[in-house]
């Protein structure tokens, strides 16, 4: 898959403005450097390099919608493009699902 195939799929899986959560399957793993990522439906080992991002996909479901929960993970609006796209990576791994799976497209 070429890297705009791959841009254009988390763009069509993700939107900030909609609530996500860890998928049940995904199972989160403390590490000094952030955190594992393991989906044992699809076998998949995500990494989170900071404790930062670790904060924020813990506490997605917490929220309304992504860009409410990097707010409240302290990430300023300068940073959150690229925690957005973070997730939108996640999202388009199955790592995330849609907090209301009616609202995707």
């Amino acid at each position: 898959m070429s890297a705009a195939a791959g841009a254009a799929r988390v763009t069509d899986t993700f939107n900030p403005d909609l609530g996500w959560r860890l998928h049940p399957q995904v199972s989160v793993r403390p590490e000094t450097f952030g955190a594992l990522l393991y989906h044992f439906g699809t076998r998949k080992l995500s990494f989170l390099k900071n404790l930062t991002m670790v904060t924020l996909v813990n506490s997605l479901a917490e929220h309304p919608d992504a860009r409410s929960a990097c707010r409240a993970a302290g990430i300023d609006a300068a940073a959150e493009p690229a925690y957005l796209r973070a997730l939108g990576v996640l999202a388009a791994s199955d790592i995330l699902i849609a907090a209301y799976p009616e609202e995707t497209p």
